[in-house]
């Protein structure tokens, strides 16, 4: 103790001052020691959370959980993208990773379709019960709205009859089968005061994106079409070697082979008549079908009569179709399967034929319905839908025989997006 007294004294002695009184001398060590502790953090001190007002990540979103309760209506899985790795950003889903089948821009327009509010209303003629309404994105609230304006700018929907809902498992095929043909669609139930009853009364329709860029001819007879195209000049045209449509015919001629493949394909297992066969000329059609009533059959009798409808393309992309009014035929009967849709087609999609190989049609259809919460709460859940998913799965099953007695070919698709 005398040894660290006399070595405190003597720098004090070399600077010629008197040293500290050993009272002073405490307090400058204490204060040392409490500076000391303050800088150094106790070990095992939990971090503390950051405070209730902290804006999250700049690209976080909330997901709305499917599992419980009903959400709002015609709600889908909100995206929530969250930091993961160098730099890069997972999508997530309500239900986990969004199937990888759904590109960011399908997500973004099926959450617009499912959410957004309703801030116009139009007629579309000759089309019945079917309305085109504008679109405003949650978000977007202080965003001038104008119908046209809003329809160019990708912020409509077509709202379509209750029984149409089967549009919107004719989209979720189309994904899986990796086709990207055909429109993003979802179910929903609207309460917009902008909309009449029938369609706030609490049933159940499907909404399709309206692609604002569709080719129409300029023909108010025919105006489902980009290009009026004869049953015999489309057959024509799939002869391996057959000539291209007339000269001048700019969107049809654009079209190559594997469109009408893809189109043959994803119309067999819906069973789609309207746009190869509008005449019902592949199988014997009940009276109450439209082309009975509409005494459409009869002309099967000449095959030069006969057209094609709703065959279009986008100005954005004149050498690919796009596929419309998908509902179908859920209950179209096995014995009267339409394959005239399949004639002429020598080969498919390899992507696609794979996927209906594989055995796993009806559990990869089941994962994307998930997606439509107001679809699979409606029709309860997976066991409501599997009656409707056999079906396809069994269009599939004589499809692929149908390739196999006939030693169809398949093509590798490199123009799937």
């Amino acid at each position: 103790m005398l040894s660290l007294s006399l070595q405190v004294q003597r720098p004090w002695r070399r600077t010629g001052l008197k040293p500290p009184a050993p009272a002073a001398l405490a307090v400058l060590l204490a204060l040392a020691l409490l500076a000391l502790a303050r800088l150094t953090p106790p070990p095992h001190h939990p971090l503390h959370p950051l405070p209730a007002s902290s804006p999250p990540a700049p690209w976080q979103e909330v997901a709305a959980p499917l599992s419980r309760g009903r959400a709002p209506s015609g709600r889908v899985p909100v995206l929530q993208e969250q930091p993961h790795g160098r730099g890069r950003r997972q999508r997530r889903g309500a239900a986990g990773d969004a199937p990888p089948w759904f590109s960011d821009d399908d997500l973004q327009k099926m959450q617009l379709l499912a959410s957004g509010q309703v801030v116009s209303k139009t007629r579309i003629p000759a089309h019945g019960q079917v309305l085109r309404v504008g679109l405003q994105a949650i978000g977007d609230a202080g965003r001038d709205s104008a119908p046209e304006r809003d329809c160019q700018d990708g912020h409509c929907g077509l709202i379509k009859r209750p029984r149409d809902l089967y549009e919107v498992l004719a989209f979720h095929l189309d994904r899986v089968l990796g086709l990207n043909r055909s429109l993003p669609a979802v179910a929903r139930r609207f309460t917009s005061h902008l909309l009449p009853y029938s369609y706030t009364n609490g049933s159940l329709r499907p909404i399709i994106w309206w692609a604002p860029d569709l080719q129409h001819l300029e023909d108010a007879n025919n105006d489902q079409n980009s290009c009026a195209l004869g049953w015999l000049q489309y057959q024509e045209m799939l002869r391996p070697h057959g000539p291209m449509p007339a000269d001048g015919d700019a969107p049809c001629s654009s079209i190559p082979r594997g469109e009408w493949s893809r189109l043959a394909l994803f119309d067999f297992l819906l069973q789609v008549h309207d746009r190869l066969d509008r005449y019902c000329c592949g199988f014997e059609p009940d009276p109450s079908e439209p082309c009975m009533e509409e005494m459409l059959h009869e002309k099967c009798r000449n095959p030069a009569e006969l057209v094609l409808v709703h065959i279009l393309v986008r100005r954005s992309a004149p050498s690919r179709l796009v596929f419309i009014d998908n509902a179908g035929k859920p209950q179209h009967p096995e014995e009267k399967l339409n394959f005239r849709l399949l004639q002429g087609i020598d080969s498919f999609p390899a992507s696609a034929v794979a996927t209906l190989r594989s055995g796993r049609l009806q559990s990869l259809l089941l994962e994307s319905l998930r997606v439509d919460r107001e679809l699979w709460e409606s029709h309860g859940g997976a066991e409501g839908l599997r009656p409707l998913l056999r079906t396809i799965d069994r269009r599939a099953r004589i499809l692929l025989r149908h390739i196999r007695e006939h030693n169809l070919t398949v093509f590798e698709d490199t123009s799937q997006q």
